[in-house]
């Protein structure tokens, strides 16, 4: 009898793995689905954006050398606000588990979720433990969100001033430091005082109260601001403000990298505006349907960067100039950084901590 009750056991547990696998495949292949009912829909603007390939024989090449010098520049700030995040000290493993994982990410549906797990993965097999890297990176990505987000804000009196982009390459440099310096800034006021969060929670609540229809109005998005803040400053510790110098630093190089490239095809945006083209990228390239955003992003950067005043196809190649350096030259990159890592923690021990290789 208890042969049988142990059988029935084994078989209704063998019931439950097989429903969850059939859901776990199930939710893959809807999002394969997705990806590709979104790709054909954005197809058009792909091809559009690779059929200007011939523009990037005409570069200026003063200023698209500095595009993969900027994205370098972003990935190495990236790098830096993990290991602060991480608590570890090792630059290998933080950016080797971060290129394999950005790349996964940008080749499978998922995006930052399928990446993460991959990220994390690797991770534990250095050493770190995957409750902790999962937090980590939760609060890596809302402050890298947040920075984001308070980019275009801050270009605000910029635009009410109708500053132009200098043909200066001194001066693009300094607009990038200053956007730098800003993010700085008011991330500080954030971290340090609830005022500045519960002023920028209630402006947003109201904006979207009265501009989106809803049955139930917006509330509590102050509140809700103050303890993602908290969640991120108790994640970073004591140096929560390096961690904020990294965030900002990968937000204004990426950005760099982009004012960079509408430069390198000549043309001449009001720096401002462009400010919130970058922004509607970086929110269009967390859009789950389809990898890294993939469609989404060409499609609503060459839009809102002609809105900017950048004419038809110095957008198309000023976009497919970013998008070659910030999305398709890390894809492989992350395979070799993935090899790398393989060869130095071939075998997974129990309790290697990060930076110790197999001996």
């Amino acid at each position: 009898m208890l042969e049988s009750h142990a059988q029935r056991s084994q078989t209704a547990s063998e019931q439950i793995s097989g429903r969850g696998a059939r859901r776990r495949y199930a939710r893959s292949g809807v999002l394969l689905v997705i990806a590709a009912a979104s790709l054909y829909l954005l197809l058009p603007g792909l091809v559009a954006v690779f059929a200007s390939w011939r523009s990037l024989l005409r570069l200026d090449w003063h200023f698209a050398i500095l595009v993969p010098v900027c994205e370098a520049a972003s990935f190495v700030c990236l790098w830096k606000l993990d290991r602060i995040a991480l608590r570890t000290s090792s630059w290998f493993a933080v950016a080797c588990a971060q290129l394999s994982g950005n790349a996964v990410g940008r080749i499978l549906p998922g995006g930052g979720a399928t990446s993460t797990a991959f990220t994390a993965s690797m991770l534990r097999r250095a050493g770190v433990d995957s409750g902790k890297a999962a937090a980590a990176f939760a609060a890596s990505t809302g402050l890298q969100v947040g920075t984001a987000l308070a980019l275009p804000l801050l270009a605000l009196p910029a635009i009410a001033g109708g500053a132009p982009v200098s043909h200066s390459l001194v001066t693009a440099g300094y607009l990038g430091a200053a956007a730098i310096v800003l993010l700085v800034a008011a991330g500080a006021a954030a971290f340090a005082a609830d005022t500045p969060l519960e002023l920028a929670g209630r402006a947003v609540q109201q904006l979207l109260n009265a501009t989106v229809r809803r049955r139930r109005h917006l509330v509590g998005l102050p509140q809700e601001l103050l303890d993602d803040r908290d969640f991120i400053r108790a994640a970073l510790g004591e140096r929560w403000r390096a961690a904020l110098l990294a965030a900002a630093g990968n937000t204004g190089f990426d950005y760099l990298a982009l004012v960079f490239a509408l430069r390198s095809v000549g043309a001449d945006p009001r720096p401002s505006l462009v400010l919130f083209a970058y922004a509607a990228a970086e929110l269009l390239a967390l859009i789950p349907f389809t990898p890294g955003g993939l469609g989404f992003v060409e499609a609503g950067l060459v839009g809102t960067l002609t809105l900017a005043g950048v004419a038809g196809p110095r957008a198309l190649a000023a976009t497919l100039l970013y998008r070659l350096v910030a999305y398709w030259t890390p894809i492989p990159a992350g395979g070799v950084a993935y090899l790398l890592f393989r060869r130095r923690y071939a075998v997974k021990r129990r309790g290697t901590a990060v930076g110790e290789p197999r001996r």
